[in-house]
């Protein structure tokens, strides 16, 4: 059929169309029916199925790192015995509630020792952490350089952890070879198992004032 016919055709007597016109209109609203079909019914379920195949692809990933994980689970338990035996022996360097004192005393014998004269030993307000508390000393040591670069190595090589911090050596007289150092010793003990839970109680009372 020509273009000129086509557009003849009457769309409201089509029982007299000729048989091309019938079966074009026929094949154009089956085509319709399947565009409307498409959209309104196929169009979700293709959504669906897409995103059950992203769900599929991230549990074989979860599948493919948890089977890693239990191939490897000797490994992991090796290595958190050899993390355990590492803390448990940086631990066993702090001293306890009990040993604080003797500690301290060791610092200031380490002074005396080599012949320093302490004009300050004052041991402030200890700082808790989650499972160790910090107890910084105020120090302030009179005597020769030599002694006093002694004294330091002494205090580096105790059996428990200290450390100087804030060091400042000053020389009021240049005649005199006498030195003055001032440094805030710390050192610091593990908290026992009431204070770690007085810690942990005082931490979730914090949140809920927030």
């Amino acid at each position: 059929m020509t273009w000129d016919e086509l557009r003849r055709l009457n769309p409201r007597d089509i029982g007299i169309w000729p048989a091309p016109a019938k079966y074009g209109a026929v094949a154009a609203l089956l085509l319709l029916l399947l565009a409307l079909a498409a959209y309104l019914g196929w169009a979700p379920q293709y959504e669906e199925l897409e995103a059950k195949q992203k769900q599929e692809e991230t549990l074989r990933q979860e599948y493919s790192t948890k089977k890693s994980q239990a191939i490897n689970l000797d490994l992991y338990v090796q290595q958190l015995k050899e993390v355990e035996q590492q803390f448990g022996a940086l631990l066993r360097q702090l001293p306890s509630k009990l040993e604080m004192d003797a500690l301290l005393s060791d610092i200031n014998q380490a002074g005396l020792g080599r012949g320093l004269q302490f004009d300050l030993f004052k041991p402030s307000a200890e700082r808790l952490q989650d499972f160790y508390a910090e107890q910084p000393v105020d120090v302030r040591v009179t005597g020769s350089y030599h002694d006093i670069a002694a004294f330091t190595s002494d205090v580096s090589q105790l059996s428990r952890i200290v450390t100087l911090n804030d060091v400042a050596i000053s020389n009021k007289d240049s005649k005199d070879q006498t030195l003055t150092m001032e440094a805030v010793a710390k050192t610091f003990r593990y908290l026992d198992d009431e204070e770690i839970a007085a810690q942990r109680k005082a931490k979730e009372a914090a949140k809920v004032v927030k």
